[in-house]
């Protein structure tokens, strides 16, 4: 496995600055964004899709810093129920494939989407109770008369182009759990599968390593964000985990985005590297910062450094005490 980092919190210098800052933290890998929430600061889609000369000086740079691309980062809605937004987002995501191909990164990491819950609604709706029943018959509309044609089109043209589709489970959008992510693959193809981020479900009351056995179990695990997450009991007792005040507002939120570290120890962190590497995952822990009790470059120095100590530097040796006699 390999230390990666989305660069999104180094988007104001230049790509060449920030791959000499993570060259000199031992980065082995970079998450790129290219458009929608992550921006497109290091990777600007008009100036490198389909221009091999741009593609081939961003390739010598990675090179020279000896740092690959574990991704590209595309994250969006295109289920929206605002057309003109939906297929705005569509086509980041259908460009992030293309580009993803041509620079041999063969994986993107985005979003579901969310649908509204009716044909004449406005805004997207989360439904997450199946009660009044009406919700059902929203969830059932926004699984079979929306996301299932689009992805069913979206994962023909990935596999097209060989590029893996890397969905974050996340709140406010259809998948955000690993049964809601297999059951979109299972209507899809194997081209969909998670870029799961502990810290985006972990506050649900769902287990990480267990998480990553029942996707793993599936070889649905295609990418993984390393980004922690603090639950404060004082505010969950009294709000819930459903928690809509800002995350700035840190002193009375039931849960927090944390560098890795700092809301699980380090044999948390241990115990989900073994849990992936018994499922097969060698591929990239993309260190994403989204703490705001810290700034950008001490959160993700941290966070790199936890990750070293906790990543496995080699292969795993011949298991030579099986057949010993002693």
């Amino acid at each position: 496995m390999q230390v990666g980092v989305l660069t999104v919190p180094l988007g104001g210098q230049p790509l060449e600055e920030a791959l000499a800052y993570l060259d000199d933290l031992g980065v082995d890998m970079v998450e790129i964004g290219c458009g929608g929430d992550p921006g497109d600061d290091h990777l600007p889609m008009a100036q490198y899709l389909d221009d091999e000369a741009a593609q081939a000086d961003l390739k010598a740079l990675l090179d020279e810093y000896d740092i690959g691309i574990s991704a590209l980062a595309t994250h969006n809605n295109p289920l929206h129920p605002d057309e003109e937004r939906a297929d705005a987002a569509d086509q980041q995501l259908r460009d992030a494939i293309q580009l993803a191909d041509q620079l041999d990164a063969n994986t993107i990491t985005c979003f579901s989407g969310l649908p509204a819950g009716g044909p004449n609604d406005e805004v997207p709706n989360w439904v997450t109770a199946p009660w009044p029943n009406e919700h059902l018959e929203a969830l059932e509309y926004q699984w079979e008369e929306v996301a299932i044609p689009y992805w069913q089109d979206l994962a023909t043209h990935a596999d097209d182009y060989g590029v893996d589709v890397a969905i974050e489970m996340h709140p406010n959008f259809l998948v955000y759990n690993p049964p809601s992510l297999l059951k979109l693959r299972a209507a899809t193809n194997e081209r969909i599968g998670a870029n799961l981020d502990p810290a985006n479900i972990v506050w649900q009351g769902i287990d990480i390593p267990e998480a990553i056995r029942y996707l793993g179990a599936e070889d649905a695990i295609h990418h993984i964000h390393a980004k922690d997450l603090r639950t404060y009991e004082v505010n969950k007792r009294v709000t819930g985990v459903l928690d809509t005040k800002p995350y700035t507002e840190e002193v009375d939120r039931s849960w927090l985005f944390r560098s890795i570290g700092y809301g699980h120890d380090l044999d948390f962190w241990k115990e989900v590297v073994s849990t992936l590497r018994m499922v097969g995952y060698e591929g990239t822990l993309s260190v994403e910062h989204e703490d705001s009790l810290t700034s950008s470059r001490e959160g993700l120095e941290k966070a790199i450094g936890t990750m070293h100590e906790a990543l496995f530097e080699t292969e795993p040796g011949e298991a030579y005490w099986v057949d010993s006699n002693v």
